[in-house]
């Protein structure tokens, strides 16, 4: 399967926001190095920088965000994956409103089966498909 380039900014985005929340490491270092390994287009390393440079701006917005819609998951217990893919896509639905709703949905299921566990994929497609409709409700 052929990946887009925007799939594989947020791939780049995902793994710089893993580093970050499980190692504390510069952020911008981590997502320069990120963007470079994966040899993105200057756009695309542009949405990049830019996710993961919002998903930390707004991230007590969107854990809280997290914290609403998945109520048996206390953030802490959620996988450093599973928990940045929520991030991405939270962000990217509620707060960017510049991708479609079920293709952000969509992204962050294929991330969720890429990189997370077997169940990742439906409980990140389920909290997502609750906070859908605070999207529809703007």
């Amino acid at each position: 399967m052929v990946k887009s380039s925007r799939r594989k900014a947020r791939i780049a985005a995902l793994q710089a926001l893993y580093e970050i929340d499980a190692s504390k490491h510069i952020p911008e270092s981590v997502t320069n190095r990120m963007v470079k390994e994966t040899k993105l287009q200057e756009e695309n390393a542009q949405f990049a920088r830019m996710l993961v440079a919002e998903v930390l701006n707004n991230r007590n917005i969107i854990d809280e965000k997290i914290k609403i819609y998945a109520p048996a998951w206390p953030l802490d217990q959620i996988s450093l994956v599973d928990r940045n893919i929520l991030r991405l896509a939270i962000f990217e639905v509620l707060l960017d409103n510049k991708t479609p709703v079920k293709v952000a949905i969509d992204e962050a299921v294929e991330l969720a089966k890429e990189f997370g566990s077997d169940h990742s994929s439906k409980f990140i497609n389920g909290v997502l498909g609750s906070i859908s409709n605070l999207a529809r409700e703007k």
